[in-house]
């Protein structure tokens, strides 16, 4: 099993480890493990000339922040010469001539790619069962999902393949599957992280986010990755987080916000009894607990998508067959454009730009887009106002844990109900981290979130690590 960077960057200082036999040696589970499909890219000859790059600065006495962590990335975030498909036919050979500002940054911090991970097509789905090149197997039990859409990066980093990995969330893509697969997974602040390189879903709700086996790493991670870039005019006006200086803090007299029974009605019995668990853990501890009204709960999924189908719909309009990416063969008379997207396009995928087209179109947009919009304003004032009275929301992070593959296909609605608990902190903009916090009878875990106010990463990580250590001890 692969040990935490944070350990293995003693022993590769040391002398003790080698990063080139680490690399050599992860290769090789990574093949033994190829049955979980986490991968759609291996990166095997650029990790292998990597490792010897990093080796070397160790031995010099020159190691950067990250040398020798291995990475996974999300296969809809761009990377330079890397083929970056999104799991659809329509970007099966494309290959970007640039990074995303998020990967640059963590090689030029020392880290080493290992390649790209499969994901439910262009980020829209639940399970990871919406891939062009296949279903994703969650590394705990084979028959279970293992969330989505960033299904491979979750589970890459839950199998033991990498140190970390960068995944998408649009509305629940990083904890969700966190969750599922019994991980840490961190979606930043709207604007914490640029988004440049990363091909757009919902621009106004999409975020790069991290996974990892321990927030020790993950911080050092967020604190490489955040900041303003010039490049994302939507990025944040801020310098990078200092999270790993934060990471071991203790807290005492936390105000901690959580949930009435009427909104736990969404979970099985089994997460709300870990939940009330957990509640009287931190109770105990001394923290004041303030139940919060939660405004527009039942409005949370429908306003979510549809903005995000609205936004998809145009954002995948770039997609015609014309500029780049899939071009069937054209018999005289077919319309290139409707030939390139009822081929190139997954089901899941034509369903949402329906779906966002309707909403957009002349005889809806007052019904359906503009009035979700106002609830989105509504929802972010409540958000607020919470914080004002709390220092943190604590909540569920799925209504349950993993389900088995093909149980949820004939009823998308069901499917979109997985993100009942995520959707709302991407419509606010507001920081979220999943909590490994239990298991369920058949032994497949599910977690807890934190969310807190808008900019307040740094503190979220650290209630994290702290509460975290508290409800699994």
């Amino acid at each position: 099993m692969l040990k935490p960077y944070f350990e293995l960057r003693q022993q590769f200082e040391t002398g003790k480890e080698s990063v080139v036999d680490t690399i050599n040696e992860l290769l090789k589970e990574i093949d033994n493990k190829k049955d979980l499909n986490a991968f759609i890219t291996l990166t095997s000859e650029l990790a292998k000339k990597q490792a010897v790059i990093s080796q070397e600065n160790f031995d010099s006495g020159k190691p950067r922040t990250l040398e020798g962590m291995v990475l996974a990335i999300k296969d809809n975030i761009s990377t330079k010469d890397i083929r970056t498909t999104c799991a659809s036919k329509m970007l099966e050979n494309y290959i970007p001539i640039y990074n995303a500002t998020s990967v640059q940054k963590l090689v030029d911090a020392g880290a080493i790619i290992i390649g790209k991970t499969n994901m439910d097509e262009f980020a829209m789905g639940s399970s990871n069962e919406n891939s062009y090149f296949g279903n994703v197997l969650n590394p705990l039990n084979k028959e279970y999902v293992p969330g989505g859409s960033s299904g491979g990066s979750a589970a890459a980093v839950s199998a033991g393949l990498c140190h970390v990995s960068l995944g998408s969330e649009t509305g629940g893509s990083v904890r969700q599957p966190a969750s599922f697969t019994g991980i840490f997974g961190y979606k930043p602040s709207y604007g914490r992280i640029s988004r440049f390189g990363l091909v757009a879903f919902a621009s106004s709700l999409d975020q790069i986010g991290i996974f990892c086996n321990n927030l020790v790493d993950l911080s050092s991670v967020c604190d490489i990755i955040t900041g303003v870039d010039e490049n994302d005019s939507t990025s944040a006006n801020l310098g990078p987080t200092r999270s790993s200086s934060k990471i071991e803090n203790i807290y005492k007299n936390l105000r901690i916000g959580y949930v009435s029974d009427e909104v736990l009605n969404n979970c099985t019995d089994y997460v709300t009894k870990k939940y009330r668990s957990d509640l009287n853990k931190l109770k105990e501890e001394g923290h004041e607990l303030i139940e919060i009204p939660i405004h527009y709960s039942e409005a949370w999924i429908p306003t979510y998508y549809i903005i995000a189908t609205a936004e998809a719909s145009s954002n995948l309009a770039r997609f015609d067959g014309v500029r780049f990416g899939f071009r069937p063969e054209l018999n005289e008379g077919d319309n290139i454009y409707v030939k390139t997207r009822s081929n190139g396009f997954g089901m899941e995928v034509k369903r949402r730009i329906m779906l966002g087209t309707y909403v957009l179109s002349s005889g809806f947009y007052d019904a359906y887009y503009r009035k979700a919009q106002q609830v989105r304003r509504k929802i972010t004032d409540s958000y607020k106002s919470t914080f004002d009275k709390v220092d943190m929301v604590y909540m569920p992070t799925t209504p349950g844990s993993a389900f088995k593959f093909g149980s949820r296909n004939e009823n998308p609605i069901k499917m979109y109900k997985a993100d009942f608990y995520t959707a709302s902190a991407n419509l606010a903009g507001v920081p979220a981290i999943n909590i490994p916090s239990g298991l369920d009878d058949e032994g497949m875990p599910f977690g807890m979130q934190i969310q807190c106010n808008n900019f307040e990463d740094e503190k979220m990580i650290g209630y994290a690590n702290y509460i975290s250590k508290l409800i699994n001890s």
